[in-house]
């Protein structure tokens, strides 16, 4: 099982920044995928989830400023950030649990600063 997180980046308050997280070694299409996030000296948290038929969920620090999907042919899945804040830095990383083991990403840096 890989995936591949990549679209991190440095951007400016109220900027906007696209993630992808491509996936291979699974039955990508029934799999839920998640995204989440570590900021520097805290704990990873979860950000956004997304079933296999599209369902998403989305921590409440997130809600209304990012969008998760995912392209089932493609095998991938996105998480669209807008109106960006500082307090969204920190590593993201792709996640997701296939045959009772959960899987992980390399994770992408996503710094928001003027």
């Amino acid at each position: 099982v890989q995936l591949q997180a990549s679209g991190g980046g440095l951007v400016q308050p109220g900027g906007s920044l696209r993630l992808s997280c491509a996936a291979s070694g699974i039955n990508f299409a029934i799999n839920t995928m998640a995204w989440y996030r570590q900021a520097p000296g805290k704990q990873r948290e979860s950000v956004a989830s997304i079933s296999s038929v599209g369902s998403p969920n989305y921590a409440d620090s997130v809600k209304g400023r990012f969008t998760i999907s995912r392209d089932n042919t493609r095998r991938t899945m996105y998480l669209q950030m807008d109106n960006m804040k500082t307090e969204d830095t920190g590593v993201y990383y792709c996640n997701t649990i296939f045959r009772g083991l959960g899987y992980w990403g390399q994770g992408t840096q996503v710094t928001v600063s003027s």
